[in-house]
């Protein structure tokens, strides 16, 4: 036994690491409706082999497709012995929920472990029902998929579904409860901090990189990659480089990994790799509110490039290589060359982002460039020759505030390279394309292609409720103006607040001919929303952030213009519609 209660504490205490443990993250709960969304355009009898379709028509409605075929759900109605009638449905709704846990392992000032854990992760409400299980097909190995369990017999149809039962992949769902999402670690060094793990991504506005980790977000930049990062933080600047594990092809892992061992790549050459390096200017947050107060001007900013490329790649479909010899002529070599392809691929991405402040006024901009080349794919194997990526995107925000910041007003716009080549033999193209490079690209009267230009923003750069979040995922091809207002009727310095706004939308084409009506003018949409925060929490002692207690309903409605319409007019009535949405959100943010 120690001599005194003193030397108890020293060593028991002082003497050993104690972590400490923080947890945040949020709860939240959507709720949403989406009506006409296919805008009133029709698809073909098998949806999606429409080339110029935009949104799937629901499964409950019934329609003439493009090619005179009537697709109808003869389900509705009364039942036998009357015929049952045609359903008319356009409308599609649901709602999901996610906990999100972000706990933070504080070992020292210097060193934590930092992890991003979601349960239920978008769980559509009511999708596990006790009425519903799967198990895998087939009775020999290796098993082919999934197939129904068949009926359970306190519940043969979903009418009679009693509970819900957390989802698991395989059995009643694609995810399971719980998915570890990042999980790395920062050591302060004292030259700098090392970063290394599976951590978010994130510059400027997020127009390229975007970490999503807001309260209504769903996508993600998410990076494994190992960083240092270091500066002068006397002049505020700062300047790192990072090594990016951007694929890595065909591993070793196996069904019988659960019970240890290490998997590796077995295909080095196959790597995607990636190269990060910033230099960037951001002032301390005490000294920027100084400045501001005397009425100066505080600038912030930097530069973000990336260089990837790889070697070989797996084979998409059966694997081919090209006979270099006769570049007219494709081999398939079937596995002759272990299910590899070449590619030869290489990228440069150069970021750019600026913030200028002064009293109330905000004014950022990110603008990049991707420029690089695919030596090989089913792409450059048609025409014998490379295929170069050259794209470019913009975007900017200016933000004005008045009234004790209660009011907000702002001015957004963003541009994203179009593609003259992605005509899709003529039918336009706004999404990628479900044939991959080999249905993308091409002029058909001239059997040449141009390079690959359609610049994508990140998916979680909101811009809208409809046309970018939904219709189209993100911004691409496209360029946009959006001014809106906001204004906090109840506004106090505890964070509650309680206001109200109102965004307009254009969006147009960069290229007339990736839009399916062959005109830029796209649309534009009007979104309102009312929104509440509480006082409750310890997040929420800014006003201008989220914490505590959140909610809002928004409303969004978009009307197509001729650039959604269609070149020729069908044979049966196919005017343009508008398309609404109906959003609640409830949250907590902790």
């Amino acid at each position: 036994m120690a001599g005194s209660p003193q030397e108890v504490f020293s060593d028991d205490w002082w003497g050993r690491a104690r972590p400490i443990v923080e947890l945040h993250g949020y709860f939240r709960t959507r709720a949403e409706l989406f009506h006409n969304f296919f805008l009133g355009r029709h698809t073909s009898a098998l949806q999606g082999n429409d080339p110029q379709y935009l949104w799937p028509i629901p499964l409950d409605q019934s329609y003439t497709s493009v090619n005179g075929t009537a697709v109808n759900a003869s389900v509705c109605g009364p039942s036998a012995p009357k015929p049952n009638q045609n359903c008319y449905d356009k409308t599609q709704s649901g709602a999901n929920v996610r906990l999100r846990l972000d706990p933070e392992i504080h070992i020292s000032d210097n060193l934590r472990i930092l992890t991003q854990i979601d349960a239920l992760d978008n769980l559509v409400l009511g999708s596990t029902p006790d009425a519903y299980a799967m198990r895998p097909a087939g009775t020999t190995t290796p098993r082919t998929g999934y197939q129904s369990a068949g009926a359970n017999p306190y519940a043969p149809l979903g009418f009679f579904s009693t509970t819900q039962g957390p989802p698991t992949a395989g059995v009643n769902s694609w995810t399971n409860s719980i998915n570890v999402k990042r999980a790395w670690a920062e050591y302060m060094t004292p030259v700098g901090q090392l970063r290394f793990g599976r951590m978010p991504g994130h510059w400027g506005l997020g127009m390229v990189e975007n970490s999503g980790d807001g309260v209504d977000s769903d996508y993600q930049t998410t990076l494994d990659r190992i960083m240092f990062i270091t500066g002068v933080k006397s002049i505020d600047l700062y300047f790192g480089g990072a090594w990016d594990f951007v694929s890595t092809g065909p591993t070793s892992a196996s069904p019988f990994d659960v019970y240890g061992g290490q998997p590796y790549s077995t295909c080095n050459l196959c790597n995607v790799n990636e190269w990060a390096a910033f230099v960037a200017r951001r002032m301390n947050p005490e000294l920027q509110k100084l400045t501001l107060a005397r009425g100066d001007m505080a600038l912030n900013g930097g530069l973000y490039a990336k260089f990837r490329s790889q070697n070989i790649d797996v084979s998409s479909g059966t694997p081919q290589t090209i006979d270099y010899s006769n570049s007219n002529t494709v081999n398939n070599l079937g596995t002759a060359n272990n299910g590899l392809e070449p590619r030869q691929a290489w990228a440069f991405t150069p970021d750019l982002w600026v913030q200028a402040l002064w009293r109330k006024l905000r004014f950022e901009a990110e603008a990049a460039a991707v420029y690089g080349q695919i030596g090989s794919s089913a792409l450059s194997q048609d025409v014998g020759h490379p295929v170069d990526i050259l794209q470019f995107g913009v975007t900017t925000q200016t933000e004005y505030r008045a009234v004790d910041d209660k009011l907000d007003l702002r001015f957004g716009f963003g541009w994203a390279s179009g593609d003259p080549w992605a005509n899709n033999n003529g039918q336009g193209a706004l999404q990628p394309s479900a044939a991959g490079l080999g249905g993308a690209q091409g002029s058909q009267e001239f059997n040449t292609y141009g390079p690959l230009s359609t610049f994508r923003f990140h998916p979680d750069y909101r811009v809208d409720l409809i046309f970018y979040r939904h219709i189209l995922s993100r911004v691409e091809g496209t360029y946009y103006f959006r001014p809106s207002v906001d204004y906090d009727f109840l506004r106090h310095a505890d964070g509650e607040k309680f206001g109200g706004g109102a965004a307009i939308i254009w969006s147009r084409a960069s290229q007339f001919v990736q839009a399916p009506g062959h005109k830029r003018d796209l649309g534009v949409e009007l979104d309102v929303q009312l929104y509440y925060q509480s006082k409750d929490g310890s997040l929420n002692d800014d006003p201008s952030k989220i914490g505590g207690f959140f909610t809002m309903l928004q409303y969004g409605v978009f009307f197509p213009l001729g650039g959604l319409d269609y070149v020729t007019t069908p044979a049966f009535d196919a005017s343009l519609s508008a398309a609404q949405t109906v959003r609640l959100f409830m949250g907590i943010v902790y």
